[in-house]
């Protein structure tokens, strides 16, 4: 893969940049089927502005990125410094913009653990790495919006 950066032309494969690629097809209306180098998702829009509701809508699955790259993080790091709980989630609230673009303004991520023995020291060590050094989708939404954590033990 290549592309022209000002008056260079980089060549991704050779310089080895860790970069992504996705591709979106369109289906028809506003239903969108997009290829992620790791699976399909289907994407659409509510009924209400012209889709069919048969898919994933756009804006909720940046969500989706967010809890999933702090999630994979702080089960990666809980499982390094045995400290595994028996249930873990993660939760996402996005507020958006009333005006268009409308963008979320304010995110707050809540991460719920449930273990019979906690060990609070180093899960909150491991929620604060991934939020302050590991998820890169976390400073990515710190670039638009103000974004926060909180932590629940169950």
């Amino acid at each position: 893969m290549s592309f022209i950066s000002g008056n260079k032309y980089i060549n991704l494969a050779k310089k080895k940049i860790m970069a992504h690629k996705v591709v979106t097809e369109w289906q028809s209306d506003l239903h969108f089927v997009s290829d992620t180098n790791g699976g399909n998702l289907v994407l659409d829009a509510d009924e209400k502005v012209g889709g069919k509701g048969m898919g994933l809508r756009p804006k909720p699955l940046m969500l989706v990125s967010l809890s999933g790259c702090t999630g994979m993080d702080v089960a990666s790091l809980l499982k390094k410094m045995r400290a595994e709980v028996n249930e873990f989630r993660v939760e996402v609230e996005g507020e958006l913009t009333e005006e268009h673009p409308k963008v979320y303004k304010k995110v707050v991520v809540h991460y719920y653990f449930k273990d019979d023995e906690y060990k609070k020291d180093k899960i909150e060590k491991a929620v604060d790495l991934s939020v302050n050094r590991y998820c890169g989708v976390f400073e990515m939404f710190r670039q638009f919006c103000d974004v926060s954590y909180q932590i629940h033990y169950a």
